[in-house]
């Protein structure tokens, strides 16, 4: 692939990485669930605990078909599964409705995330690969935090041909997952794919017998443990502490996207100039005094300051973990990735337990069950090489 064209190849991967930050609408979607069917803490956060099951099926099966099919037609499969679960939505929100679309979502995701990130590295290479993966996940939170604001202008707008819903957000994403469907398949990317015996789930798993692999998977269960959690429990941690209603409190999920979003971006730049362990270091301690403010804050500039924190300190967490293992196993790239990916099962564990420690004790149930996660990624410090 010739140098020069390697910036155009990346416009389709990045529409891609915007397409991936889709599942994040889950945390404020759950939250409008909850209050359109009256459920428990504990049964909302069914729907994003399934969104991230799907991981654990789907991940490590999906680094073999990349063997098989190629990432860009492995890419293009999951943007597909991802534009029917949109799609499913607009006809209704009973809770069965929500589960298979949910599910679709998870599913999609779980293709994407294995498959996208290989991609990138086809075009881009060895070098910058972690600054490069930053700023997909840059792209990837504008989509983040634009959907809490889609979901509360279609709840407080009357919407022409649509009505009064908070579901518009799946509308909009529906036509740009589309978008990015039709502009990936129509770009031309080389790639080699593998003729010749190709690794079974065994070999992918016992991949997580070298030691780096598997904390690193463990470090991404954590990563987003905390991503989904906070996304989920943010907007509640206002609604119980300064009586705010879900419209307003739904600001906080936005919040903690904007600054993953502006996080990824100067971490992009960050992790070009200084060393990857110095950067991961930052960004725990930022987590970790965001646990602390979480914990105990009771105003509402104590709580959108501790999630402004962990919103910029979880920001590259994903990306420096997963290129720490990408790297280590040079030859087993997309099995690797696979492994990876199914770390994100951490979406599924995270939110059921906080479920049930926040029905039993409030939200500062939940942000303790976070701050486990926060305490492993200091262990995983001495792991980073670079």
């Amino acid at each position: 692939m010739a140098k020069q064209n390697k910036s155009i190849y990346l416009i389709p991967v990045m529409l891609c990485f915007f397409c991936m930050g889709f599942v994040d609408l889950v945390g404020i979607a759950s939250n409008y669930v909850k209050a359109d069917l009256g459920l428990s803490d504990s049964v909302a956060n069914v729907f994003p605990s399934l969104v991230f099951f799907w991981f654990l099926i789907f991940s490590v099966p999906t680094g073999m078909l990349m063997n098989k099919i190629g990432r860009k037609n492995t890419v293009l499969l999951s943007l597909v599964v991802t534009v029917v679960s949109l799609l499913i939505p607009l006809f209704g929100n009973s809770f069965s409705v929500m589960l298979v679309a949910f599910s679709l979502l998870g599913i999609g995701n779980a293709l994407m995330q294995t498959s996208i990130n290989p991609l990138a590295m086809l075009i881009i290479g060895d070098k910058n690969l972690a600054s490069t993966l930053t700023f997909g996940q840059f792209v990837k939170a504008i989509a983040s935090f634009l959907a809490p604001y889609l979901a509360m202008w279609g709840a407080t707008q009357v919407i022409p041909s649509f009505g009064y819903d908070w579901r518009v957000l799946f509308l909009v994403y529906f036509v740009v997952g589309v978008l990015a469907t039709l502009l990936l398949w129509s770009t031309p990317i080389q790639e080699e794919i593998s003729e010749g015996k190709t690794s079974s789930f065994m070999d992918c798993l016992r991949l997580l017998g070298k030691p780096i692999v598997l904390l690193s998977f463990l470090a991404i269960m954590c990563h987003v443990g905390i991503d989904v959690g906070t996304n989920t429990t943010a907007p509640k941690l206002l609604m119980e502490r300064v009586g705010m209603t879900l419209n307003e409190a739904a600001f906080a999920t936005s919040l903690y996207f904007i600054f993953r979003t502006i996080g990824a971006l100067t971490g992009s730049f960050f992790l070009r100039v200084m060393k990857t362990r110095w950067f991961f270091i930052f960004s725990v301690l930022l987590m970790a005094l965001s646990m602390v403010l979480m914990f105990g804050g009771e105003s509402k500039m104590m709580l959108y300051t501790a999630i402004a924190l962990v919103g910029y300190g979880n920001s590259n967490i994903f990306s420096m973990a997963f290129s720490e293992a990408l790297l280590s196993v040079p030859d087993k790239q997309n099995e690797v990735s696979g492994l990876m990916i199914m770390g994100l099962f951490g979406g599924t564990i995270f939110p059921l337990l906080m479920g049930f420690c926040s029905d039993a004790m409030g939200q500062a149930g939940a942000v303790a069950v976070m701050a486990i996660g926060v305490i492993y990624l200091f262990t995983y410090i001495p792991r980073i090489k670079r």
